[in-house]
């Protein structure tokens, strides 16, 4: 890949993609990184939701977890979720990768370019924040559905069956019941994921010759670059990772509102139990997060949406 995943306008005599057309590939390529990294790391998922929601019993880590979960529940365990996982991240990739590109070319457009690049992080972040925004909006009743499959073995048969279930018996406001959490959690998560990506990718490229380097070399970079930013958005995400697992697990006490549920949840949990399940979110996040942008960026040279003047210095 180039040094960002944000690539906003072409160079050299290639034709431009514009409009619908760049930005239809973009999320295209942001949905299927997302959806194949975080199904592929569903096993983990569960386990890390398991001791969450239940350190008392899971608490022999992320390999001792996976041996609880198949001893208990069969192997067939690890992949509870994955429908709705699958399906919530090709959403919610589609409209993050697309967003971040889309919201830091506005970005340019209105400081120019060369401001833009000295205040490149900025950009970076506000870009990322507004994408997850709406990202998170499409993520939420997929991702409430995920939870509480994975937290209540026999809830439901998979999503259609978990996602009606919920709709028929709580309305379409238990869909939402985490959003708030889903925010604190995403919007801190995706702007540390991008801009560690963007400004580790810039330290490595800084020192290479990236017109010299192999489709493979540029490749390695994504992944160390992904790999380092993933490790640093799981730890800065993971209190609201927690209590997202948590408010979504049960429909909680009538009448009790979710502001109110989110203070009792962060009172029980402390800081320590905010952190449960961290060793085990480092390795899903810290992969899945190097996997997507060596899978986006590969998406998008075979789609030709390549084109972007970086605003790394």
């Amino acid at each position: 890949m180039a040094a960002a995943p944000a690539a906003v306008a072409q160079v050299g005599t290639q034709k431009k993609l514009e409009g619908l057309a760049l930005y239809s590939r973009f999320a295209f390529a942001g949905a299927v990184c997302c959806s194949v990294t975080h199904g592929a790391f569903t096993p983990v998922d569960v386990v890390k939701t398991r001791i969450q929601l239940d350190p008392v019993t899971y608490n022999r880590g992320m390999l001792g977890g996976f041996r609880q979960v198949i001893v208990n529940e069969g192997a067939g365990a690890l992949l509870t979720g994955i429908g709705p996982t699958f399906a919530g991240y090709f959403l919610q990739g589609a409209f993050k990768f697309s967003g971040y590109e889309f919201f830091k070319k506005q970005s340019i457009n209105f400081l120019g370019l060369e401001k833009a690049r000295q205040n490149r992080t900025a950009v970076y972040s506000v870009s990322a924040a507004c994408a997850e925004f709406f990202a998170s909006i499409a993520l939420c009743p997929l991702e409430a559905t995920r939870i509480r499959l994975v937290s209540q073995p026999g809830f439901a048969n998979g999503l259609i069956g978990g996602f009606g279930k919920i709709l028929k018996n709580e309305g379409i406001g238990a869909f939402y019941r985490g959003f708030g959490p889903i925010l604190l959690k995403q919007v801190p998560y995706t702007v540390t994921k991008f801009v560690v990506y963007e400004k580790v990718a810039e330290t490595f490229f800084a020192r290479l010759d990236k017109s010299k380097l192999s489709n493979s070399a540029q490749t390695g970079v994504n992944l160390g670059s992904g790999l380092i930013a993933g490790f640093a958005a799981a730890i800065v995400s993971q209190p609201a990772d927690t209590m997202l697992s948590k408010i979504n697990k049960t429909k909680g006490l009538p009448g009790e509102s979710t502001v109110s549920r989110l203070i009792k949840i962060a009172g029980e949990l402390g800081l320590r139990g905010s952190f449960a399940g961290l060793p085990t979110r480092l390795v899903m996040i810290g992969g899945l997060t190097a996997g997507q942008f060596a899978i986006y960026d590969d998406i998008k040279k075979a789609l030709g949406a390549t084109n972007g003047v970086e605003i790394s210095k």
